[in-house]
């Protein structure tokens, strides 16, 4: 038997993640439904400081773990960053430089990462997006979950847990493809969409957004003087 084979008699369940912080870092917890045919079980958890992506990388990760034997997963996740990074390869991508986004910049939550490829290698795992707080039903359990855990007291420390310095949080974002500040995906250019306000002296022709978390930084080399048009009296 061939190993796409035997992952076609692998048994089906659906994963759905969230995680959260309150502030962003602080206080986290995740939370995690799993669904097999008309089995469902519920996970969640916490730590007293944290960030959102940690959460949202651990909801996934104690999903997965949380399967006894190799499964074909449905992970459903409102997170880019998690969702993104996987589908997009770029958490491969990174482990495979040795967990270095760039020559300058290492990569962020490599411990995590680190377990949740492990994992996609024991489960044959599919991401999919799902938009958050938007009436999804298991979703916004997910979310509960979360919030529920992030209140517990004594919660236990994240030992993956590093604070960002404050170099790197000075960093200007100016180019596309520079790491977000917030959660160091890649940021991407988009063109504003809304128009000119009445007495508007200037505008962007275009800003740097984070598709993770949607940081927003606008760029100085964008910066564009709105015409006026002379008067005659």
């Amino acid at each position: 038997m061939n190993e796409a084979e035997a992952r076609a008699g692998l048994t089906e369940v659906t994963l759905y993640t969230d995680g959260g912080c309150e502030p962003n870092p602080g206080a986290g917890g995740y939370g995690v439904v799993l669904t097999c045919g008309n089995q469902a079980k519920e996970l969640s958890g916490g730590f007293k400081l944290t960030t959102n992506n940690r959460m949202e990388l651990y909801a996934a990760i104690a999903g997965l773990e949380a399967l006894k034997t190799p499964c074909r997963v449905r992970l459903l996740s409102d997170s880019r960053y998690l969702v993104d990074a996987m589908t997009q390869a770029w958490a491969k991508r990174w482990q495979a430089n040795g967990w270095w986004r760039t020559k300058r910049e290492r990569a962020v939550n490599a411990d995590l990462w680190e377990r949740l490829l492990a994992l996609c290698e024991r489960h044959s795992v599919a991401f999919e997006w799902v938009k958050g707080h938007a009436g999804h039903e298991q979703n916004e359990r997910c979310d509960v979950l979360a919030m529920q855990a992030l209140k517990l007291p004594d919660l236990p420390e994240d030992p993956g847990y590093e604070p960002r310095s404050e170099a790197a949080e000075s960093v200007k974002v100016t180019r596309e493809g520079q790491p977000c500040r917030a959660c160091a995906t890649p940021v991407v250019r988009r063109v504003p969409q809304s128009k000119l306000k009445p007495g508007q002296t200037h505008y962007y022709a275009y800003y740097l957004e984070c598709p993770a978390c949607k940081a927003q930084y606008q760029v100085e080399a964008a910066k564009r003087l709105v015409e006026v048009a002379p008067t005659l009296f």
